[in-house]
């Protein structure tokens, strides 16, 4: 049976926290703080170097602690509860081994502009610099991936340093904080202790909204165009601006395509709607952006997945490019047209000027190509099962509002195809770094921030593995996260590229060896799978409900029973073992020049 999580009794709820000036340990000021910024889950994992603050964490009655068992771990479930929630993800970790296990959840984070603040113990500071035990230099090593860090030097510093990071981590483009707190001072005393009302951040400056004539020479070109295109970003998600992106395409009537990482921001059921654009977007999005004559750039960053050849992108557009963050601003295309600031404010501007443009040829083209080139794959043996109808049944079985997360391969852009996603914060996944071993954590990350919810992650089984070991942290707290590995014995996306682009020479990339005795004739076929690793019963032994899936014929009622109970649930489903993500476009090519080849 599972273990019960830790719990405090009801009680009555706390006094109203008091601001009056008082001697505070630094340990004490740290959740003080945290309570004062609304947290109300923080994920780590406790240390030497961080005991103090662990010891005032457990007399919180305002905060609920989830031990994970890796800090990346810990980083991930951070970044899906801010994702899912749109609030601030707090971890809490230890010195050295600690802090650089959290390194590549800061990357991502910091990629995909997710806000978090971490607070990293550090040795005292008189033994800063000698190699001390469990020693790192958490701030030269967090540099590049952090908005900002910081390394508490004084304990009067502390209350303003955590002020400061929580504001900085949700404001502008929201984007990952470090503070790294010396044991001695989470052991020293501040005197006449009060938490500051204002961040103190004289060099930091948010434009919230663009000049008003920017806004109107941007609806000028729009009005006036044939065949304009919206192109919505994450940060239309960040932003909270999905309402406000569904009432100027549909004022306007303007197509909408988006970004693996605002999926969700427009509606996919919609006519308007021309799913994901890039590398493995439909062919009917691609066609659009190079036909279209006004490109429309909400909240989204021109990364190389989406332009590919940049000389060749969207050829005949103007470019209007609005984004919160200004070093975006033809950073990697040229725009000509920029509007600085929260692209909600930039939509409300916009839609006070809106009205329905000129677009019917071009509506009824795109729905041409919507008929002409939509996504599809071959169907093969009555049993076998492929990840495009796997990724299709989930869809068709979750209710609305599932929150899916991924981890990063091929199942990843088959659950980006393949899944119909109708409203925000319900997609997770790693978008700039693409981090294996992010999707499961994320996921029972977003099911702390939303317990009564149903939460999918759609993981690959060489991804799964990443950070399975969460597995214990979910049963522990009886988070019932549901996991559908997409089965097919490879590192799917790096094979895909070795069998298109290095001649089959797939080194490295299989997950799996024939069973002894096994006719080698049969090696490959989907029939033979016994040398699949079993999943299922690796997470039965970490006390969860696990079931293997080889049939098509047994999918559908297992699903139901998953998705149905109220216990962390993973289903092994066994997939063709050779199946390419289509269309694509090659590294380097331009998006009109798509493989559209049946996988």
């Amino acid at each position: 049976m599972p273990r019960k999580p830790q719990g405090k009794t009801e009680s009555a709820a706390p006094p109203a926290i008091s601001n009056e000036p008082r001697a505070t340990l630094g340990a004490q000021i740290v959740i003080d703080a945290l309570e004062r910024e609304g947290t109300e889950v923080a994920f780590g994992f406790p240390g030497g170097a961080i005991i103090d603050v662990f010891d005032m964490l457990n007399r919180s009655e305002k905060i609920r602690f989830v031990l994970v068992r890796h800090e990346q771990g810990a980083m991930h479930m951070a970044e899906g509860y801010a994702r899912s929630t749109g609030k601030v993800g707090v971890v809490i970790v230890t010195s050295g081994p600690g802090a650089t296990n959290t390194v590549t959840g800061l990357a991502d984070a910091y990629m995909d502009s997710i806000p978090l603040v971490v607070i990293s113990g550090q040795v005292p500071t008189p033994l800063i610099g000698n190699d001390a035990f469990q020693e790192a230099d958490v701030v030269g090593i967090t540099r590049p991936v952090t908005k900002h860090n910081y390394l508490v030097k004084n304990i009067r510093e502390l209350p303003q340093i955590i002020r400061n990071a929580f504001h900085i981590a949700r404001t502008g483009r929201p984007g990952p904080v470090v503070v790294d707190i010396p044991k001695d001072i989470q052991k020293a005393t501040l005197e006449n202790y009060v938490y500051p009302d204002e961040p103190l951040l004289p060099g930091y400056h948010i434009q919230t909204s663009a000049p008003m004539d920017k806004v109107k020479q941007a609806w000028e070109l729009i009005k006036h165009s044939k065949c304009p295109l919206i192109y919505a970003g994450g940060g239309v998600i960040n932003a909270d601006a999905a309402d406000d992106l569904f009432q100027f395409a549909t004022r306007a009537n303007i197509p909408v395509t988006t970004t693996l990482m605002g999926l969700g921001a427009f509606p996919e059921t919609h006519p308007l709607a021309l799913l994901m654009l890039g590398m493995h977007g439909t062919v009917y999005a691609n066609k659009a952006v190079q036909s279209c004559d006004v490109l429309i750039a909400v909240g989204s960053r021109f990364d190389d997945r989406v332009t590919g050849k940049i000389s060749e992108f969207a050829p005949d557009a103007k470019i209007i490019h609005a984004d919160i963050d200004p070093s975006s601003i033809s950073k990697n295309v040229a725009v000509d047209v920029d509007l600085v600031g929260d692209v909600k404010n930039i939509l409300g501007d916009l839609n006070k000027l809106a009205d329905r443009c000129d677009t019917d040829e071009w509506i009824e083209q795109v729905a041409q190509w919507k008929k002409q080139y939509p996504l599809r794959y071959n169907h093969c043996a009555e049993e076998e099962i492929k990840p495009q109808y796997l990724i299709e049944q989930v869809c068709r079985l979750a209710p609305d509002d599932a929150i899916i997360a991924s981890e990063v391969g091929q199942h990843q852009m088959w659950t980006a195809q393949y899944y119909t996603f109708t409203r925000p914060r319900c997609w997770l996944t790693s978008g700039g770094l693409g981090t294996m071993g992010y999707g499961f954590p994320a996921a029972i990350g977003a099911q702390v921030g939303h317990p009564g919810r149903l939460v999918i992650d759609i993981a690959g089984d060489g991804s799964i593995q990443m950070n399975i070991q969460e597995m214990a942290t979910a049963v522990y707290n009886n988070l019932p996260v549901k996991v559908v590995i997409v089965n097919n014995g490879w590192l799917g996306m790096v094979r895909q590229w070795q069998d298109l682009f290095y001649k089959k020479n797939y080194s490295a990339t299989e997950l799996v060896r024939p069973h002894p005795g096994m006719d080698p004739s049969s090696y490959g076929s989907w029939q033979e799978q016994d040398y699949r690793p079993n999943f299922a019963e690796l997470a039965q032994a970490y006390g969860a409900w696990g079931r293997r899936v080889t049939k098509r014929s047994e999918l559908e009622a297992v699903l139901k029973e998953a998705f149905s109970n109220d216990q962390v649930c993973l289903i092994d489903v066994w997939v063709t073992r050779e199946e390419n993500v289509y269309p694509m476009v090659p590294a380097g090519a331009s998006l009109s020049q798509m493989l559209e080849g049946m996988a």
